[in-house]
Formats: structure tokens, C-alpha cells, sequence
């Protein structure tokens, strides 16, 4: 059988799943323990005690002599008064139609129960209150009314269990959720410490808690260590090569600028393109070092800004849509790299660019669209990756490109907990290039 229907109705924070497992188990103990303790103890109490009290009223009942109404009472009362029972003749008007109990009296179905048993005919029995019974006993005579205190046939205050576990679960449940958030605290810590690096910030964190999540939190340092290197380490690698290759180049643009060769031009032309590909292996080696620190941003103002600086700059590039309004922590230096990027692609291989932003509750979308030749969708992944040229499908307008921008731009976006989607445009046609960031 299938359960899945119940994950809809399951608290979503580890706090609330963890106080549904601590607080289960004990609501359902304590319940099968109050009705089982009520059905033990309370009803094989009140069968016996009202048993004890049934055989008291047949004794005082076969005392009686029913010669008349006085003659009966004076030969029961030597025998009742001892036992605590008052005994009169009812007056017919004063005889309830009916039993009386209370709806929440259980103890009283028990009582009327055993007072029925064996040779009493008790045709109404009257439980209006904690303190008294009232019992109408058939006779030859007529209903003879027995009254006696409820104590005699009940356990006194039956509903004393129940306060008491009412009680002391109010008591311990706000001493148990300190303990538990104390518990959690630290995975809470680590999730987001976990959740600052996957979106490009590094935030002070330290194990500690129980063994098992101490060991996670010393296994998550060592990996962000270890992508901090990583990341150095491909930063130098390809800062140094590439300051070593700028000097061979820049001795050989010289000495091409001097030449008088035919073939000098096109060679310049090679130099340049070379020295533009260094440009940019170098940016993306970079990565997000040089996009500055995650700080409160508006994010329509920075967009609205790129597309201004590139609109001042001759490129065909219109913001056509803002929708919503706040801030929300981003790096603005890597956004603008990345806008720029999609932006420079996208007039690159189509005509013009026009630019969106939505901010919602949840997330962040910037939007690109062209009116190029787009992107095939099987080859959409692949476009996304380093060093990857779809100069085929794309370079109509015989740009080449080094097959870094998209990569970079997915860069960005997943340092920021986000990721870079790429589809066809409605109204343009082109490639659409969605960047998506979780609030």
C-alpha cells in the first residue's frame, strides 16, 4: 500500500517533522494507557464496588415487612440507617420518566449496569451530580426510593489520571523542545552554512552537536576546502599562462606592425584573436573571484543600469519588463558579467536583445531574448559547457567565438543558487535565456 498522499499532509522543516516523531508516539502511548488504565482499573473498581452496594439494598429490601408503607420503612431502617441509605416513599409526580447521567458520566453506565443485575427491579436511576444516586426500586408496595452518596459505588474523581497526564505533558513538552532544538541547532547551522557556499558566500561555521553531525560539519569543511584550492588553484594556473603568453605576443604584434610583409595584416588579425581568446580564458579561470561580495541588491536597478551602460554603447538592447519590487542578496559584479554576457551573444548572432525581470517571493528571473537562429534543443546542454562552439547552428553571421559565455553565465548563476535555462522565444523567435535565482 501506497503513502504517499500523506506527504502533503507532512511538516516540511526538520523542526516540525522532528517534534511530530517526539510528540506521536507520546500522545498515542499516554491515550492507550488512559483508556486501557480506565477499562482495567476504573470500570472492574465501580463493577465491584456497586456489586458491594447491590447486595447491601437486597439485604435491606428482604428486611422489609409489606403489610403497609410505615410497617416496610420501619423494618428496613434498622438496617439502612448503619449503611447510609435514606429511604422514602416517593410521591409519583417526583419519579423521573427516565434514567439521568450525565453525557460525559462513563463510570455511571457501569453503576446503572450492576444496580440492574440479579433480583433488583430498578426501573429509573438517577445520576445527576458526583455526590448522589438516586435509585427507584420496584416493590409491592410501589417505587421505594434509596438514596446513597456516589463514592460508594465509583472511584472518586475518575478524571484525576487524565489532569494529571494533561498536567505534566504541559510541563515536560516545553522541556522537551529545548532539548530538541538544541539538538537541531547545529544541522540547521551546517544547512546553512551548506546553502551560503552553494550560492558564492562563505560564512563562519564551526562542528558541533552530536558526534554523527560534528562528523558532517568537519566533512563539509574539508570540502569547501578543498573547492576553495581547487578553484586558486585553476585561477594561477591560467593567470600564469596566460601573462606568459602575452609577452611572446606582444613581441611578435610588434615586430608584425613593423614588418612590410603582405601577409603581416592577416597575421595581426591572428594575434588579435589570439590575445582576445587569453582575454577570456582568463575571465572564465577567474570565475567568481573578481565578482565582488554578496550584498543586498535591487535587482531591477542593476539590470535597468547594464542595459543603460549597453544602450550608451551602440548595442541594440531594450529592457521591455519589471515586475515586482525588493532586494535580494546577490553579487552584482558576477550578475553584470553574466547580463552582459547573454547580452553580447544575443546581438552577436541576431539583431537586437530585450531584457525582463521578475521578483517573486520564491525567485529572481532575468531574461534574454534574441530574434537569431537560437539554439537546437538537443544541444542546449551542450552550449553550456566550456569550450563548447555550436558555430554551425549559431555562427550565422560569421562571429567566432570561444564557447565561454554560456559558461560562464551558468557559473555565475549556480554560485548564486540559481541555474541558467535556455529555450526558444515567443514573440522573437531566437534563443531565450533564462537566469533563475531561489530567494
Amino acid at each position: 500500500m501506497s503513502f504517499t498522499w500523506l506527504k502533503s499532509y507532512m511538516p516540511r522543516s526538520l523542526y516540525g517533522r522532528a517534534a511530530l516523531i517526539l510528540v506521536l508516539p507520546v500522545v498515542t502511548l499516554q491515550l492507550v494507557v488512559t483508556i486501557v488504565f480506565a477499562q482495567r482499573h476504573f470500570e472492574g473498581v465501580t463493577e465491584q464496588m456497586t456489586s458491594g452496594v447491590r447486595d447491601e439494598i437486597g439485604l435491606v429490601l428482604a428486611q422489609a415487612d409489606w403489610s403497609g408503607p410505615e410497617a416496610a420503612l420501619a423494618a428496613m431502617e434498622p438496617f439502612a440507617k448503619p449503611m447510609d441509605y435514606e429511604l422514602r416513599w416517593p410521591d409519583p409526580s417526583e419519579v423521573p420518566d427516565r434514567d439521568i447521567r450525565r453525557i460525559y458520566d462513563f463510570s455511571g453506565i457501569v453503576v446503572m449496569r450492576e444496580l440492574r443485575e440479579k433480583k433488583l427491579t430498578v426501573p429509573v436511576i438517577a445520576l445527576p451530580n458526583d455526590r448522589d444516586v438516586m435509585l427507584y426500586v420496584s416493590t409491592p408496595l410501589g417505587l421505594l426510593e434509596l438514596l446513597f452518596e456516589r463514592k460508594r459505588v465509583s472511584a472518586s474523581n475518575p478524571h484525576q489520571l487524565i489532569v494529571n497526564m494533561i498536567l505534566f505533558s504541559l510541563i515536560m513538552t516545553p522541556i522537551a523542545y529545548v532539548y530538541l532544538r538544541n539538538q537541531l541547532r547545529p544541522i540547521t547551522r551546517l544547512a546553512a552554512a551548506a546553502e551560503a557556499f552553494g550560492k558564492g558566500r562563505v560564512v563562519p561555521y564551526s562542528p558541533s552537536g552530536a558526534v554523527e553531525v560534528r562528523a558532517a560539519g568537519n566533512a563539509f569543511l574539508d570540502m569547501r576546502a578543498r573547492i576553495e584550492r581547487q578553484i586558486e588553484q585553476r585561477t594561477l594556473m591560467l593567470s600564469g599562462v596566460s601573462h606568459d603568453l602575452r609577452t611572446p605576443l606582444t613581441r611578435l604584434r610588434l615586430g608584425l606592425a613593423m614588418s612590410s610583409d603582405e601577409d603581416s595584416e592577416d597575421m595581426l588579425r591572428d594575434v588579435s584573436e589570439m590575445e582576445r581568446m587569453l582575454d577570456e580564458f582568463l575571465a572564465f579561470a577567474r570565475g567568481d573571484a573578481e565578482a565582488g561580495d554578496a550584498e543586498l541588491t535591487d535587482p531591477m536597478a542593476l539590470v535597468r543600469q547594464i542595459v543603460e551602460d549597453a544602450q550608451r554603447a551602440g548595442t541594440r538592447v531594450e529592457l521591455v519588463k519589471t515586475e515586482g519590487a525588493g532586494e535580494i542578496v546577490l553579487k552584482p559584479g558576477g550578475i553584470r558579467r553574466a547580463l552582459e554576457n547573454l547580452i553580447n551573444n544575443a546581438v552577436r548572432y541576431g539583431s537586437r536583445a530585450e531584457v525582463s525581470v521578475v521578483l517573486t517571493d520564491k525567485s529572481l528571473r532575468i531574461r534574454v531574448e534574441d530574434d537569431g537562429p537560437g539554439i537546437p534543443k538537443d544541444r542546449r546542454d551542450a552550449a553550456m559547457r566550456a569550450f563548447v562552439r555550436l558555430d554551425e547552428a549559431r555562427n550565422q553571421n560569421e562571429v567566432a567565438g570561444v564557447g565561454l559565455g554560456l559558461a560562464i553565465t551558468t557559473d555565475i548563476a549556480r554560485a548564486h543558487g540559481g541555474v541558467l535555462r535556455l529555450g526558444t522565444s515567443d514573440h522573437l523567435g531566437g534563443l531565450r535565456a533564462d537566469i533563475v535565482i531561489a530567494r
